[in-house]
């Protein structure tokens, strides 16, 4: 669930909002509109380093597209060594969801969303340890993600986003698509169980050694 009042802040370059999730935030970048279209920066690193405190380290840029009612998550990766994310819509429309799954977090267990369009260009920073999932609201909906470590199948993780204990707000008649990785992933207690979840702990060691 969420929790607690989220803290808010402007800086000249986008507006920013504390996440639910402890070092999760949001972005909102301005906006440049005029007769030819538009044009926007989701990443600004004034905002961004306002409100985290240091740059985005980007090892790696990935791009999905998926049609409406498509389900992603929840993902993340093995800690450490760990991935932060830097997501935003490049098109289309997505309900973007923060897990906190850290074992020891002040906010394990909490939640928030995130309304992700075109309109807004709003992004969403997810620390190391903390899980992701969105839906796909529109068809080609388009999600571009900056990463902070490469790639490595062995070491990514999902939890069932549809397990009532993380008790998700997802929309209610609309049909889901997910991968079979993401149908057969057990739920938070079981992954817990299991030692498969981050510890708290470690997530600022494995910011700490990257930054190095």
């Amino acid at each position: 669930m969420t929790t607690g009042t989220a803290r808010r802040f402007s800086t000249s370059t986008a507006e920013v909002r504390e996440l639910a999730v402890a070092g999760a935030y949001e972005f909102t970048p301005r906006v440049h509109r005029d007769e030819r279209g538009l044009f926007v920066s989701p990443l600004q690193e004034e905002a961004f380093v306002a409100a985290v405190g240091r740059p985005f380290t980007v090892a790696q840029t990935n791009h999905s597209r998926s049609a409406r009612g498509v389900m992603r998550g929840v993902h993340f990766t093995t800690t450490p060594p760990g991935q932060a994310k830097y997501v935003h819509c490049a098109r289309g429309r997505a309900m973007d969801v923060v897990v906190d799954i850290r074992v020891g977090s002040p906010t394990f267990g909490a939640w928030d969303t995130v309304e992700m369009d075109t309109e807004s260009f709003r992004a969403v920073y997810l620390p190391d340890g903390v899980g992701h999932a969105f839906l796909s609201l529109e068809d080609d909906t388009v999600m571009s993600y900056l990463v902070s470590t490469p790639y490595r199948a062995d070491l990514e993780q999902a939890i069932d986003p549809l397990d009532p204990a993380l008790g998700l707000p997802w929309p209610t008649g609309m049909s889901f698509t997910l991968s079979r990785r993401d149908t057969e992933a057990v739920g938070l207690a079981e992954a817990r169980a299991r030692g498969m979840l981050p510890r708290y702990e470690d997530c600022p060691a494995a910011v700490a050694a990257a930054d190095r």
